[in-house]
């Protein structure tokens, strides 16, 4: 058995672990990156390909929201119950009416677009999630979150964000641990450098979206929910129920496959009532352009709306309204959060490329470039430093690294690793796959002596 100091084990064992997380969770956080900078930079873009429907070419005083919607239900094939309105507030732009058509997938509403002053039809496409993307950028935000796998395929982003914490931090430590007393210079080590800078750069980064991906996962999700649950971080949300409890609102509702506490109301339902509500919510303090009003579910809830500007500064004050009173029956304000649902609104806006406009979105474009980068450079320093096929020395595999720590060391290293697989399933399975296969890699390795000797 190989013998070495203990700091030269944790360098060994680290060393072999931030290897297979690049060799094989390195092409899933690729794909993360990737797609996800596609995601953030497409917005022009969709602007762009969507312009007719977004903009109204009348100018002057718009039209009740009842007639606009009534407009909007005349262009259906088939009656559908009204979801949700986003009113076009500021000069030129079209009102969303998004209808509950049952034909679409989780989160996925039918949205025609009406111009407010003419009541043209302007636009008629699914729209996705509460941030309302269109189709363009919902394809994009398949592909990055399952690529347009469903429910399966969410492990694969779920597996890159449950080991690119790790990576970055690994990366760190093993930088520590074996970085040369002086400065070499050859070709290896000036790679090594590059990889290294782009490391530190991109760390805070990783860590970010590490943290933030996990919320949005399946399994590593539920978990999350659960310690934010238990620690009072939920977002607060308004009381739709009379008399009732409040609730807490998910942060990132718009990418779970669940329905997002869709309203729908009956279509027999007197539409002025839109144009109330809003004119209830707008002396309560509701003064953003960028609103969304939601029916009641039931006769006896009441109708919510709420601010969906979620730049800076974040305007995502709501309020629910009696529809029969007129009065406001409670609210929220985004400045009487606590500090940790705060923090979320604002890590999960900054993931999305939304927080500062266009600053975000160029910070998140180089963040996901240089990953991008910072992976493939991996790789290249591997294939520059890749062992000989003759090569069996079994320090080179994760078991024996393991073996040569001390025995509290493989005490804790086993301890941190059980708690990790019960915080992140995925995570644990993928590294009891990797234990396998190393082990039985391992056991190759050291037969090779015994049949050796035999011969």
């Amino acid at each position: 058995m190989t013998t070495c100091t203990p700091r030269a084990a944790w360098g060994n064992l680290l060393r072999r672990l931030h290897f297979y997380i690049g060799l094989f969770i390195g092409p899933f956080i690729f794909i993360a990156a990737f797609t996800g900078t596609l995601y953030v930079a497409t917005p022009q873009i969709e602007h762009y390909l969507y312009r007719q429907a977004l903009h109204g070419e009348t100018t002057g005083e718009p039209q009740p929201l009842a007639e606009q919607i009534a407009a909007a239900e005349k262009a259906l094939s088939a009656p559908l119950p009204v979801q949700a309105i986003r009113p076009g507030l500021a000069q030129g732009e079209t009102t969303r009416v998004m209808f509950a058509d049952p034909t679409l997938g989780p989160s996925e509403s039918r949205a025609i677009f009406i111009d407010p002053v003419s009541l043209a039809v302007r636009g008629d496409f699914t729209v996705y999630g509460t941030s309302g993307i269109l189709p363009l950028r919902q394809k994009i935000d398949y592909l990055h979150r399952s690529l347009m796998l469903g429910d399966p395929g969410r492990l694969y982003s779920e597996l890159a964000a449950s080991w690119m914490w790790i990576a970055a931090l690994g990366g760190v430590a093993l930088w520590f641990y074996s970085r040369p007393k002086r400065r070499i210079q050859n070709r290896f080590q000036s790679r090594r450098r590059l990889h290294v800078s782009l490391g530190w750069v991109l760390l805070a980064g990783m860590l970010l979206f590490s943290a933030t991906g996990l919320t949005w996962s399946q399994w590593a999700g539920g978990n999350v929910d659960k310690l934010r649950a238990e620690m009072n971080w939920l977002t607060p949300q308004v009381n739709t129920t009379l008399n009732g409890p409040a609730q807490a609102m998910d942060a990132h509702a718009e990418h779970h496959g669940h329905d997002s506490g869709m309203m729908m109301p009956d279509r027999e339902s007197d539409l002025t009532q839109f144009d109330t509500v809003l004119q209830a919510a707008r002396r309560a303090g509701i003064d953003a352009d960028k609103l969304e009003i939601r029916p009641a579910k039931q006769a006896s809830q009441a109708w919510t709306v709420t601010e969906i500007d979620r730049r800076w500064p974040t305007q995502v004050d709501a309020v629910a309204v009696d529809p029969l009173s007129m009065q406001v029956v409670d609210r929220t304000r985004f400045d009487d959060f606590p500090l940790m649902a705060k923090l979320t609104r604002w890590g999960v806006d900054f993931h999305m490329g939304i927080l500062f406009g266009l600053a975000n979105q160029l910070a998140l474009i180089a963040f996901g470039v240089a990953l991008c980068v910072l992976i493939i450079w991996g790789y290249r320093l591997w294939w520059m430093r890749r062992p000989a096929r003759s090569s069996g020395n079994p320090v080179q595999t994760l078991c024996q690294c393991w073996l040569d720590l001390t025995v509290n060391g493989r005490v804790i290293s086993l301890a941190v690793s059980c708690l990790l697989a019960v915080a992140m399933p995925v995570l644990g399975c993928s590294l009891l796959l990797f234990v396998l296969i190393d082990w039985q890699r391992w056991r190759l390795h050291s037969a090779l002596p015994l049949i050796n000797e035999t011969k």
